[in-house]
């Protein structure tokens, strides 16, 4: 009987990691480029037609911050709370097209990404015009 839960658990344990392998949906925690800190949560979400969006769910420091570079509607809101991350869609093994924001500069970009470490991780690129001119990220999921 133990050996068949054991069984179980261990086949259910290798789905769970598969599934995470497959998507960037979920929690993931930010770094800090400078300090190499936690800076952030972002959840991630599918809209249910494979397009990913990110916001912020919470802020390590100064989590009342605002967005007082950013322009638009997103000009002097609180950048928790905030979709920092949209349009991505699925391409070959990772997302493109999409968009991101640095609230601390308040410049959109254009971003992709893609899993690594087996889905423990999350490499996100923000860039313009071309992805040569950018900047990458790796993020860990939470």
């Amino acid at each position: 009987m133990k050996l068949k839960m054991l069984a179980a658990a261990a086949l259910l344990a290798g789905f769970a990691a598969h599934a995470f392998a497959d998507t960037a949906a979920g929690t993931w925690k930010t770094i800090d480029d400078e300090s190499k800190q936690a800076k952030a949560l972002v959840q991630i979400s599918d809209n249910g037609s494979g397009e990913l969006s990110g916001k912020v769910v919470k802020l390590f420091a100064n989590p009342d911050v605002l967005c007082s570079k950013c322009d638009g509607e997103r000009k002097d809101k609180p950048v928790n709370g905030m979709n920092i991350l949209w349009g991505l869609k699925k391409d070959g093994d990772g997302w493109e097209g999409g968009k991101i924001l640095d609230p601390k500069s308040g410049k959109v970009y254009s971003a992709k990404m893609k899993l690594i470490d087996g889905g423990k991780r999350l490499e996100v690129r923000g860039f313009l015009g071309v992805s040569l001119l950018g900047r990458t990220q790796v993020w860990e999921r939470q």
